[in-house]
């Protein structure tokens, strides 16, 4: 029975029992996995001491697992709380950026596929909202790291049904179903301004910029993203509107 020890962060969590739970996490190294924590409610010493902190929602900490052949749960043995990310539960705006964070994550990444970019992509994320001010920021860059992990980064480049160089001009088309920029609008497209193209070009690059036109960006993303999934996470409303 192989035996995981790895980071993770706890993307959904379901009360199993009234002293268990069933928890999805993201691991860094092992992908996003799903198991059983026994006992992880109870008060007793030894659970305590198991289970130090708790498993909560949008927390991060080192897993030690047993990984059964041919059963989906982990049989989790400990946990030891290291990131409380406190801060997410002190403002409402924090707390759903957060919330659309570990959904999208959820959602986008399959099972047991390892995904260390993401794994501190969203690390990353839920420690930088300790300043709600670059929250904005903070989520387009998650988002544009989670797209492009996951192999949805959009075309910002290249015509997406020609390759040919997209035409400088002040609205660019954005096809959903190609990945990204194109010269011919239709009823499929979607008009994106060119601050915001340069915008999402100067996260691609990993490069400096404002946070004017970051909120525009956000909501191309998680368009993109619902596009992706062929649904709309009860949590995009928080950037959607």
């Amino acid at each position: 029975m192989p035996r995981i020890k790895d980071q993770a962060i706890c993307l959904r969590i379901l009360d199993w029992s009234e002293t268990s739970q069933i928890v999805e996490l993201l691991t860094r190294e092992h992908g996003k996995v799903r198991g059983l924590a026994k006992g992880s409610k109870r008060f007793a010493p030894s659970s305590i001491a198991r289970f130090s902190g708790g498993i909560e929602l949008m927390t991060g900490g080192q897993l030690l697992a047993n990984h059964k052949a041919n059963v989906d749960l982990l049989n989790i043995t400990e946990w030891d709380l290291q990131q409380p990310f406190w801060h997410l539960r002190e403002n409402l705006n924090t707390w759903q950026a957060g919330m659309y964070a570990v959904d999208l994550t959820s959602h986008l990444l399959a099972d047991h596929d390892p995904h260390p970019q993401s794994y501190d992509a969203l690390l990353d994320f839920l420690t930088a909202t300790t300043d709600k001010q670059k929250l904005p920021t903070a989520l387009l860059k998650f988002q544009w790291q989670m797209l492009s992990d996951a192999g949805y980064q959009p075309q910002l480049d290249h015509d997406v049904h020609t390759n040919q160089p997209l035409a400088d001009q002040p609205t660019y088309q954005f096809d959903p179903q190609g990945g990204g920029l194109c010269n011919a609008s239709n009823s499929d497209t979607w008009g994106v301004r060119k601050q915001t193209v340069s915008l999402l070009r100067a996260v691609s690059a990993d490069d400096a910029f404002d946070d004017e036109g970051a909120d525009r960006a956000n909501k191309l993303l998680c368009s993109y993203a619902r596009s992706i999934l062929d649904k709309q996470l009860a949590t995009m409303a928080c950037v959607l509107g």
